[in-house]
């Protein structure tokens, strides 16, 4: 996936972008993946999940100054909105991606 799209282009996005920085070894990420199989259900179209593996993508990883796993980020229009390690609840994950959803008119 990271090989084909640059991480500058897609933190572009018009909608929100939450991106995950996990490892397959990493107990608490792989507990985590419930919760972004949810908020992709719930919010659909409305935001992007991207998955990261931290050992697939070093030079990435180095350039973002992840110091572990899980980290999560929300970037919107280029913008870090949200980021912090550790595995956030899903209330707070709604909370955070609710105000930077498309609005329809």
């Amino acid at each position: 996936m990271m090989e084909k799209i640059r991480f500058d282009e897609l933190i572009q996005s018009e909608i929100p972008v939450l991106i995950d920085f996990y490892a397959e070894w990493c107990g608490p990420c792989m507990t985590f993946l419930p919760i972004l199989q949810e908020l992709k259900q719930e919010f659909g179209d409305q935001i992007k999940i991207i998955k990261i593996d931290v050992d697939k993508h070093l030079e990435l990883v180095q350039k973002m100054q992840i110091m572990g796993v899980p980290t999560l980020m929300i970037y919107q229009k280029g913008q870090l909105i949200w980021g912090a390690p550790g595995v956030p609840t899903k209330i707070f994950l709604q909370e955070k991606l609710r105000p930077l959803l498309p609005t329809t008119a």
